[in-house]
C-alpha cells in the first residue's frame, strides 16, 4: 500500500493485507489510512489478497473513490474479495465455537457486505489506454505476473511515477510477458526474488513426485494459490499426462475460487500467450487433465475424504493459511505415504513455511497435528520474476530513473538487488523504509 499525494488530492497505488507473521496481521486490524473518506482513488496492481485485500475495509471506513484496475483484475476481485471474506467470517465462527479464540467473541477482519460495497466502486481500465485520476495521467502495461496484473504509469505535472506491482516472468505458460516500461523519474519496484534467480525444471520436479506418490500409493496434497498457480498446474499436468511423462491421476480441484478463477482465465485470451490462445481458439481444454474433478460444495469436499490411493489434491490456500487445504492437511499428514507439494513462496509464520522448515507438528483448528507426510517443494513455479528477469525487464528503460525504490521483499532480497542493480547499471537505488515519506 502505497500513498501518493499531490496538493489536496491523495491515491492509493494497491491495497493490500499483511500476511505471515502475527505481529504483521495485527497491523490489519490497526489504523492504516488515515482518514480514508479523503481518499480520491485507489490503483490496483492486481488481485492478490496481499495488493488488494484491505479494500473492503477502506470501504468500511468511509472510502467512496473509484477503484481503478483492468478487466482481468476486476474479474478476480468478484472472486477474491467476497472469498476472503467468507474464510474470515467462518474462522471468526469457528473460534467462538470451539473456543479457542483469545477474544471473545471472535469478530472477522470484514464481512461479504464490506467486500460486496468494495466491488461497487471498481472501475475497469484497458491496459494502454491513458486515463486521468484528478492531477494525474494514468496508464496500464502489463506485467505478466497473474491475469490483469499490471505496472502503473501516473504522470503529475511532467514528472512520472512508475509501479512495478508484482512483475511476472519470461516464457511461462498461458499469459504473456511483462511488457517493457521506457521512462520513469521514480521508481517503486518489487524486489520479492531479488537475492535469487529461481532455478529450472519444474516439470521434471513434478514428474518425479506425481511418479514417485503413485509407486508408493499415496495423494499428494497441493496448497496453492486460487489465482494463478492453480492454473498453471493444471496446464502442466495436462502437459505431462499427454506427453506420457506421468500416470494419469484423480486431480481434484478443491476451492470455489480456483474452480471460478480457472474459468476466468479462460474468458480472457485477450491476455493469453500464443500457445494457449491456439488452444482455447480450437477448442481444446488445456486447463483441465484427464481425470480432472472440481468440489464447488462442502458435501463435495468432504467426499474427498474418502478417496484412497494416489490422488492430487490442489486447494487454497497457498501458505495453508485458511481454506480448505486445512481440512485435507488435518487429515493426511499424519500418512507417511503422503506427500505435501508446496509450489510457492511460504512466508514466515504461516504453516506452509513451518512444514517447508521440518515442523514435526503444525496446529490445525486449535489441535496440534502430527507431521509424518513427505513435504516437497517446487521453487521454479513461482509467478514473482526473480532477480535475473527483474533486471532484464530494467532494460527496457531508455535512461535511468532519478532515484528507485524498492519494495515488497524481505530485506535480504531488497538489500541484494539494490546491489545488483548499481552494480548492473549505475541506478541511484534504496531500500524503501515501513512508513516512509519521500518528496518524488
Amino acid at each position: 500500500m502505497h500513498l501518493v499525494v499531490a496538493g489536496d488530492h491523495r491515491l492509493l497505488l494497491d491495497c493490500g493485507l499483511f500476511q505471515g507473521l502475527k505481529p504483521l496481521r495485527q497491523r490489519n486490524w490497526d489504523t492504516r489510512v488515515a482518514d480514508p473518506r479523503t481518499i480520491d482513488a485507489v490503483v490496483l496492481s492486481h488481485a492478490h489478497i496481499d495488493h488488494s485485500g484491505y479494500l473492503p475495509l477502506l470501504a468500511r471506513q468511509g472510502f467512496r473513490g473509484a477503484i481503478y484496475c483492468t478487466p482481468g483484475t476486476a474479474d478476480l476481485l468478484e472472486v477474491v474479495l467476497p472469498d476472503a471474506a467468507r474464510l474470515q467470517e467462518e474462522e471468526a465462527e469457528r473460534a467462538n465455537r470451539k473456543g479457542y479464540s483469545k477474544h471473545s467473541p471472535a469478530l472477522p477482519l470484514y464481512t461479504v457486505d464490506d467486500a460486496q460495497a468494495a466491488l461497487r466502486l471498481v472501475q475497469r481500465c484497458d491496459y494502454d489506454r491513458p486515463f486521468t485520476i484528478g492531477p494525474f495521467g494514468t496508464l496500464l502495461r502489463p506485467a505478466g505476473h497473474i491475469l490483469g496484473s499490471a505496472t502503473v504509469e501516473l504522470d503529475l505535472e511532467g514528472s512520472r511515477l512508475v509501479y512495478s506491482g508484482d512483475l511476472g516472468r519470461y516464457d511461462r505458460p498461458i499469459l504473456c510477458d511483462p511488457a517493457p516500461v521506457p521512462v520513469a523519474d521514480v521508481l517503486l519496484l518489487e524486489s520479492t526474488y531479488g537475492d535469487r534467480p529461481h532455478p529450472a525444471g519444474a516439470e521434471a520436479d513434478l514428474t518425479r513426485i506425481v511418479r514417485d506418490a503413485a509407486s508408493r500409493g499415496g495423494p499428494i496434497l497441493v496448497p496453492a494459490f486460487a489465482v494463478d498457480r492453480t492454473q498453471e498446474l493444471l496446464w502442466m499436468l495436462r502437459r505431462l499426462e499427454q506427453a506420457g511423462s506421468v500416470p494419469t491421476l484423480p486431480v481434484y480441484i478443491d476451492s470455489p475460487m480456483a474452480i471460478a478463477v480457472t474459468d476466468i482465465y479462460r474468458h480472457h485470451p485477450e491476455e493469453c500467450d500464443t500457445q494457449m490462445t491456439r488452444a482455447l481458439a480450437a477448442g481444446e481444454r488445456p486447463l483441465d487433465p484427464d481425470k480432472l474433478h472440481v468440489a464447488r460444495t462442502e458435501e463435495e469436499s468432504k467426499a474427498i475424504n474418502a478417496v484412497r490411493g494416489p490422488v492430487i489434491i490442489i486447494s487454497s490456500s497457498g501458505m495453508a493459511t485458511g481454506g480448505r487445504i486445512l481440512h485435507h492437511l488435518a487429515q493426511r499428514l499424519p500418512d507417511p505415504l503422503a506427500t505435501v507439494l508446496l509450489v510457492g513462496f511460504q512466508a514466515v509464520g504461516t504453516r506452509g513455511r513451518a512444514l517447508e522448515d521440518g515442523a514435526k507438528e503444525v496446529s490445525i483448528f486449535g489441535e496440534e497435528v502430527p507431521v509424518r507426510a513427505r513435504v516437497e517443494r517446487i521453487d521454479a513455479l513461482s509467478a514473482h520474476a526473480d532477480s535475473d528477469e527483474i533486471l532484464r525487464w530494467l532494460r527496457g528503460f531508455t535512461r535511468p530513473p532519478r532515484v528507485t525504490y524498492l519494495v515488497h521483499g524481505e530485506p535480504e532480497g531488497a538489500t541484494a538487488l539494490a546491489a545488483a542493480i548499481r552494480a548492473r547499471y549505475g541506478w541511484n537505488v534504496e531500500v524503501a523504509k515501513d512508513g516512509e515519506t519521500v518528496a518524488l
